[in-house]
């Protein structure tokens, strides 16, 4: 059974200021969307799943599906906020969405096989995608899971510091927990990951998830009673958001899964404010060029 992506495409873009998702960045009108799928195919996803808002489903499979059609298997589930467990209720005022173990678990009926999930904004590269389907294949197991590892050197941003999970493994690769670095940049040549009035430095090896994971099915079981105590402890709160690699995290520390981190030299890129927009652009020009993609993808 050939494995499916699920890719999160609910986001609003409040910081970027439109639906980046669609945006188009390579030289045919391409979004970074289009590359991940691209990659998926050719590594051997059969299926892609997108979680979407229904605001602007129409659009979205309007633009998708004739792309895709007769190339891979197309999936879609909307995340609302009022699609939660039974015995709770949105809190009043509430508008940001639950986070992205909400939006992961709209996807627990329509998948049935082992998947690697990914943000629609991103870029990881096509040997990402290939090393999660010799994951795949190489690790049947139901609670094995992993991570794709990117150097923190290369998911830097010019624009200024960013956030990052910094990984910890052990003398297998396989991943002790994740630390959350909230400000980490550049300094006169050097990476610096700075808290109150210290600043550390960081060799720029360090694995950092850039929520690139491959997971199993039962995942989901796991995943709901979580969002389900979740709501019991912070479901009143009107900004609080639940995140999948929480969930992974208690169950890596409490021995009931594991997870590979599988390192990779390629360069991650995002999408995350306008000024993004050349640089992606500059990016997938040079990609092309190398001859990793050709220059029209459909």
């Amino acid at each position: 059974m050939k494995p499916t992506l699920l890719i999160l495409a609910a986001g609003m873009g409040s910081r970027y200021g439109g639906l980046k998702q669609m945006d188009e960045l390579g030289p045919h009108g391409e979004s970074v969307i289009d590359y991940s799928v691209f990659d998926a195919i050719r590594a051997g996803f059969g299926k892609v799943v997108f979680v979407i808002r229904p605001s602007f489903a129409e659009a979205f499979k309007e633009r998708f599906e004739s792309r895709l059609k007769g190339k891979i298997d197309t999936g879609y589930v909307y995340q609302e906020l009022d699609n939660i467990p039974e015995g709770f209720k949105v809190p009043e005022g509430r508008e940001k969405p639950w986070g992205t173990g909400h939006a992961m678990l709209m996807a627990k009926d329509v998948i049935n096989e082992p998947f690697a999930i990914i943000n629609a904004d991103d870029f990881y590269g096509k040997e990402a995608y290939q090393s999660a389907v010799n994951f795949i294949n190489n690790h049947p197991a139901e609670n094995e899971y992993a991570m794709i590892g990117y150097a923190l050197k290369n998911t830097l941003s010019e624009h200024g510091t960013v956030s990052r999970g910094v990984c910890k493994t052990d003398i297998n690769n396989y991943l002790k927990e994740v630390t959350e670095r909230t400000k980490i940049g550049w300094e006169d040549g050097k990476i610096y990951f700075y808290e109150g009035n210290q600043k550390t430095e960081l060799t720029g090896n360090e694995p950092v998830s850039m929520n690139f994971w491959i997971f199993k099915p039962s995942f989901f079981d796991e995943l709901e009673k979580g969002f389900i105590n979740f709501l019991k402890e912070k479901g009143e709160e009107k900004k609080s958001e639940y995140y999948f690699n929480v969930c992974a995290d208690e169950l890596i520390k409490s021995g009931k899964a594991t997870t590979l981190v599988i390192n990779t030299d390629a360069k991650w890129f995002g999408v995350t404010y306008k000024e993004d927009k050349p640089i992606v652009r500059e990016n997938l020009k040079k990609l092309i060029e190398k001859g990793d993609y050709p220059e029209k993808l459909w």
